[in-house]
């Protein structure tokens, strides 16, 4: 194995790998202007105009993603947790991804909302509305900024930058074009990032496969590190009372915790990724989303978390007390030991795209929410639909801003993705709960709606808190708490939610329709378009949940 000291770790790149890098930027920025052309009212600039297409859409969903939090932080999970990491995939992703697509898109869709925290003022009132906007603006700042930070920590780890300055080439970059184009311009951009990002870790991972000697070598490797046989199962260890597992987990926060609430608090009520499958062309196009998107975040772990754990038995150090041998180096310091130039320009344009995908994302669900949830309705109501594209404009320049100074926070993390969920945990669980059991209970009041939410944020916080800070609660790592913060924040959320019901006033059914399950709205020229066996969003989904299955007992 290889000890890098911190002055050997700066890539060799030479004027080809920057040009591939150059073309890369020059592509995305006309991507931005192209977009710009189509931008004609606040529809196409926030949803493209509910007009793409679903594959298209489907790429975009899981593409976003993948971002700079996605690589570094589930390869460092990779290094630091093994196999269990892929929990996060086929437990924690796929089965919230086809729920989404088959039971939650006929409301969002169907309800015509432009933003989730709009559905909440339809299915709720005005106060949960507000709340739930404050609330997301927020963890959407505090997200890009993780992957603000996660950009800046490899350009000064591989080539030397000042951490400042790769913030702000980067950070300007993705300003220019989603300011340009609004979503469309963002996902274009994720299509074209998803396949950049495949083809920077494909090879590596090949690569450090055959340089371990395969699968079965990689197995042997594994098993002499720190991780032992415990890194290479996803459930193996988790029983109560006998946890031997990296994550130090039990199968009740993995399933709980993380399979159920966390997993479904992201994927089904987070803004970045639902906004994906609202720009869909019709309500199909629209379920088909995220269940396109699940089949390859099915394959992804392989090209993240096993390049972690290869990195784990390659580079000697890794996850010690040297700044840069923190795991969330693992795949970057992965790519400087086997990549030659050229392919090392296209490994670090696949961390850029990655890095912009992240921080896209969430920018431009930021400009929606603050411009059609806060400014719209609340701040500047009736003007001309001109001035919302123009607001929208200026918060993205906000937005991102407001990110690199968030980006500080994340700078405390050796492992970026604990601090992602933790932020889930406190801001996307209990929203879920809300989301889950408006959606279901037609009984469920607006007071309920409001105060179950605040309920849920707070006890998140306070596990969090009493974790991290307090040492009041005890878990058996940073990931661990993020589950049982997760399942307090549901639970206390439920509590609340029907405590308060018992007390208030619902609203009238003749006002939740769309709203709620059993009163879907239909489209009547849904039933007159033929489409293909294979298009069928049950099928998709069927297939997709069974294949994560399979995996799972494989691996088990």
């Amino acid at each position: 194995m290889l000890t890098l000291a911190a002055a050997n770790v700066r890539l060799d790149v030479n004027a080809l790998d920057y040009s591939i890098l150059g073309v890369y930027f020059v592509v995305v920025l006309g991507i931005g202007w192209v977009a710009k052309r189509y931008v004609k009212t606040s529809l196409d600039y926030f949803l493209s105009g509910r007009a793409l297409p679903a594959w298209i859409t489907g790429l975009a969903f899981v593409s976003a993603n993948l971002g700079a939090t996605e690589i570094l932080g589930q390869g460092a999970n990779g290094a630091q947790y093994g196999v269990a990491t892929f929990n996060y995939y086929w437990i924690g992703a796929v089965p919230a991804m086809v729920f989404l697509g088959l039971v939650m898109m006929p409301f969002y869709y169907g309800s015509r909302v432009r933003s989730v925290p709009e559905y909440l003022k339809l299915r709720f009132n005005t106060s949960s509305h507000v709340f739930n906007s404050l609330t997301f603006a927020l963890a959407t700042v505090l997200i890009a900024g993780v992957n603000l930070y996660a950009l800046a920590l490899v350009l000064k780890l591989l080539l030397g930058w000042p951490i400042l300055l790769g913030i702000v080439i980067a950070a300007g970059i993705v300003l220019a074009y989603i300011t340009l184009g609004g979503l469309s311009s963002a996902i274009y951009n994720e299509v074209l990032q998803f396949f950049v990002i495949i083809a920077a870790l494909i090879p590596l991972t090949i690569v450090g496969l055959h340089d371990a000697g395969g699968i079965n070598g990689l197995t042997d490797k594994v098993k002499d590190t720190k991780l032992g046989e415990a890194g290479l199962h996803v459930l193996q260890g988790t029983g109560v009372g006998n946890v031997v597992n990296p994550i130090g987990s039990t199968w009740i926060g993995l399933v709980f915790g993380l399979g159920f609430v966390l997993s479904f608090g992201y994927w089904t009520t987070n803004f970045a990724e639902v906004q994906r499958a609202l720009s869909a062309k019709d309500l199909s196009a629209g379920q088909r989303t995220p269940l396109i998107g699940a089949f390859p975040k099915l394959v992804i772990p392989f090209v993240v978390v096993v390049p972690g754990m290869i990195a784990l038995w390659k580079i000697k150090g890794l996850g010690g007390s040297d700044a840069d041998l923190a795991y969330n180096n693992a795949i970057p310091l992965l790519m400087n030991q086997y990549l030659p130039n050229g392919m090392l320009g296209i490994a670090l344009t696949g961390l850029m795209a990655s890095f912009m995908a992240g921080v896209a994302a969430n920018v431009s669900a930021f400009n929606t929410v603050v411009t059609t949830d806060i400014i719209e309705p609340y701040l500047q109501p009736e003007r001309p639909d001109g001035y919302y594209v123009t607001a929208g404009r200026f918060v993205t320049v906000g937005g991102v801003l407001v990110a690199i100074f968030t980006a500080l926070i994340a700078s405390t993390y050796s492992n970026l993705m604990n601090y992602l969920q933790a932020l889930f945990s406190i801001f996307n669980a209990p929203l879920f709960a809300t989301f889950i059991i408006g959606m279901f209970w037609k009984r469920m009041t607006p007071a309920a709606g409001l105060w179950g939410l605040v309920a849920g944020t707070v006890a998140a916080l306070v596990t969090y808190v009493g974790y991290k800070f307090a040492s009041v609660f005890s878990f058996g790592s940073d990931l661990d708490e993020s589950f049982w913060g997760a399942g307090a924040a549901f639970v206390v959320d439920a509590i609340v939610t029907v405590a308060v019901t018992a007390f208030t006033t619902p609203k009238p059914v003749s006002e939740l329709r769309g709203l709620v399950w059993g009163m879907a709205i239909k489209d009547p020229d849904a039933a007159k378009v033929v489409r293909s066996w294979w298009e069928s969003p049950a099928l998709l989904g069927g297939t997709a949940v069974a294949i994560g299955l399979g995996l799972t007992v494989v691996f088990f």
